[in-house]
């Protein structure tokens, strides 16, 4: 299986939730100095519940696609529930085995999403 298999480049060229929010309760940025790898992620909690996410930034076809995949996964979901998400839970969204190297682009996703919730 090819590392930029077509489900990441679909959400590395078509990103979901890509932007920013108007009305936003959270937001975090995060870097991945080893790459360059760069993410901010906007929340909006409603009812103790993800209501509406976005994330802007630039990096790989691996961060990209991750934080697309990501926000798809939690929107909608409860703030506990995505706080306690785990590196493995983005690793099975990517589908894809990442070397060491790489791992750090396809979970800092998870840790600009874990900050933003905490800023909520």
């Amino acid at each position: 299986m090819s590392l930029y298999q077509d489900r990441i480049l679909d959400h590395y060229h078509h990103p979901r939730h890509f932007g920013t929010l108007e009305h936003k309760t959270g937001s975090a940025e995060a870097l991945n100095p080893t790459c360059g790898d760069r993410l901010a992620m906007d929340i909006r909690i409603e009812d103790a519940r993800i209501g509406d996410i976005a994330f802007s930034g630039a990096g790989c076809a691996i961060s990209l696609a991750s934080a697309s995949l990501l926000s798809e996964h939690v929107s909608g979901m409860s703030r506990d529930e995505a706080l306690a998400l785990e590196p493995q839970d983005v690793l099975k969204l990517l589908e894809v085995s990442l070397s060491p190297g790489r791992l750090k682009c396809g979970i800092l996703s998870l840790e600009v999403l874990k900050k933003a919730l905490h800023n909520t």
